[in-house]
Parts: C-alpha cells; sequence; structure tokens
C-alpha cells in the first residue's frame, strides 16, 4: 500500500497536520494535547485500515484479470455492498464472461476451420488421384480415341476441381466480410432467366422439362448478381435430383409481408435425417451426385441470409424435393 505516492504523500500530510493540531492541544493543555493525539491517532487507523481493505479487493480483482488473461476458467464472484469498487467488479466479471464466450467461439471456429481444411484437402485429392491415373492410361492407350476418351475424362474432373475451388473462393470472402452487397429492386423473372442461362445446354442433354411460374411483375430488392448465382446452385441441385427426363418447376409469389422463390425437383426428395445437415459446408446427402461437393447449398445460404432473406428446404407433398427463398418487402 505504501509503495503508492499518493498514500505516502497523504500519510505525511496526515502527520503534519496531527502534530500541529496537538501541539496547538497542548499549548492549550496536557489533557488537550493527549486527546487530539488520540482522536487523529484513531482517525489515522480507521483510514488505513479502510484503505487496507479496498486494496485487498483491489488485489483480488487483479489477480482476477490475471487469471482471465491465462486462459483461467475461474471466476470470482463475491457479495459486495454498492460502491465504486462493487460496480468495477461487476464490470470485471462480464468482461470475464464476454472474453471466456469470445475464447470459447474462437476454438470452436477453429475447429470448423481444421475439419474444412481436412475436407477441402479431401475432396481435391480424389479428383487428382484420378486425373494421375488416366493421364498415365492416355500414355499407355492404344487408339486414338480412347485417348481422346481419357483426357474428356481428364478435362471433366479439372473443371470440377476448378469449380470447387471458386466456390470456396466465393465462401471465403464472405465469410471475410469483404464482400459487399448492393441491393436494388430487381426483377424475378430476369433472376431466374439469368439463373437458368448456364444451365440450359445441361437441361436439355438430359430432356428435363423446366415450368416458371413467375409473374412478369414480381420484384424484390437484393443483389442481382448473388442471388442469381444462389439460384442457380438451387436449379443445378434440382437437376441432378430430378435426373434424366425429370421435371423442375419454379414459382414466385407475393404477399404483403415478402416475396418467395420455390425450386421444386421430381427427384426422391429427402430424407428425414438429411434436413437438418443439407446446408452444411461439405454435407453431401445420400442423393448426392459423385462429383457434388457439398458447397452448392451452403453458398446458396449464405448469399440469401447476408442479405436479409431466408432459404428453406422440405420435401413436397406430392414428392421431390422444395426449396423456397424469401426476401421481406
Amino acid at each position: 500500500m505504501f509503495r503508492n505516492r499518493e498514500i505516502r504523500r497523504f500519510a505525511a500530510l496526515l502527520c503534519a497536520l496531527s502534530a500541529a493540531f496537538a501541539a496547538a492541544g497542548f499549548a492549550l493543555g496536557p489533557q488537550a494535547g493527549w486527546l487530539v493525539l488520540a482522536a487523529c491517532a484513531a482517525l489515522s487507523a480507521a483510514f488505513f485500515a479502510f484503505t487496507r481493505m479496498r486494496y485487498r479487493r483491489i488485489a483480488a480483482l487483479c489477480d482476477q484479470i490475471d487469471a482471465v488473461l491465462h486462459h483461467d476458467d475461474r471466476l470470482l464472484v463475491s457479495e459486495s455492498e454498492e460502491g465504486e469498487l462493487s460496480i468495477l467488479q461487476s464490470e470485471i466479471v462480464k468482461m470475464t464472461l464476454r472474453i471466456r464466450e469470445q475464447n470459447e467461439a474462437l476454438r470452436r471456429e477453429k475447429g470448423r476451420l481444421a475439419d474444412s481444411l481436412a475436407d477441402i484437402a479431401h475432396q481435391l485429392r480424389t479428383p487428382l488421384t484420378s486425373s494421375s491415373l488416366i493421364l498415365t492410361l492416355v500414355q499407355s492407350a492404344e487408339g486414338e480415341e480412347e485417348r481422346k476418351a481419357l483426357l474428356r475424362q481428364a478435362e471433366e474432373l479439372f473443371m470440377h476441381m476448378d469449380s470447387l475451388i471458386t466456390s470456396l473462393l466465393r465462401l471465403s470472402r464472405l465469410d471475410a466480410g469483404i464482400v459487399t452487397f448492393h441491393p436494388k429492386p430487381v426483377s424475378v423473372r430476369e433472376l431466374v432467366d439469368a439463373a437458368l442461362r448456364p444451365l440450359l445446354i445441361p437441361l436439355e442433354l438430359r430432356g428435363i422439362d423446366v415450368q416458371i411460374d413467375v409473374p412478369g411483375d414480381a420484384v424484390l430488392t437484393a443483389d442481382a448478381l448473388w442471388l442469381s448465382e444462389a439460384i442457380g446452385n438451387l436449379l443445378k441441385n434440382g437437376m441432378d435430383s430430378a435426373g434424366a427426363g425429370g421435371r423442375l418447376a419454379v414459382a414466385c409469389e407475393e404477399n404483403p409481408i415478402y416475396t418467395e422463390i420455390t425450386v421444386r425437383d421430381s427427384g426422391p426428395g429427402f430424407e428425414a435425417g438429411e434436413l437438418p445437415r443439407l446446408f452444411d459446408r461439405f454435407y453431401r446427402g445420400k442423393g448426392a451426385g459423385s462429383l457434388g461437393y457439398g458447397i452448392g447449398l451452403a453458398l446458396c445460404k449464405t448469399v440469401v441470409v447476408r442479405q436479409g432473406g431466408t432459404i428453406q428446404a422440405k420435401n413436397h407433398p406430392q414428392g421431390g424435393a422444395l426449396f423456397s427463398i424469401r426476401f421481406p418487402k
């Protein structure tokens, strides 16, 4: 306590005042002098006892802060009367709980990052191994047609790897918060047409019938580029699920509260256990294609939610999967 310069100064001042008052008291009489000395000693003892108690409480608070800094899970909670130190202790407890929650969130995020890196390595290793094997077979291929077929397979694998890396980069940009959305009123029909355009040839080759029921005046507020890509992921997922000769239905409904876009396919739908994990990264349901990576739906959800919308997936009562995107008015 006396290492504090202010306490030393106050003690010196207190001694000087006590001596002055004692001298004045002895000037009046011995009894007055001793009474003044006793009163000064009692007041000094009370002050230093009170100050020492406060220093002990401050030391306890310092120990708590030090424990937090060293990742100790101890939390000092004691009953205190109202006062400045009680308020300070309450704020320190709040800070401790907040830091603990943040540390726990960071640990969970670190674990998710490690799992994601492992998943990425696994997802890339499979096509890389297949491509390496195909290129080895190309060297020993006997005919030109066989070599061309093997090269087409290798090219398809490289295209899927490029798609995976592109999707991961987009997800990482969204996670890092460096993507700035530019929401503005946009026609829903234009969004659907933009999402369908890259899939027209695959849909035609598979003989999939696409039905669009979108009013021409339907409008929602969102970033058109990102949302059209999200809808495109839903359409691609529905195309893979429907299979050759299947059907896709895209519809839009408006009410005073929200605008809803639905994508339905004629595939087998989802099993009950798949729905809670459907939008998890790298999760591939039992109906996923062999070349699926479980990235498209995760990217779709991130894009929609970051713009204030909601997305849900369920089985249609008449069969098939049904995705719905809602944006508030």
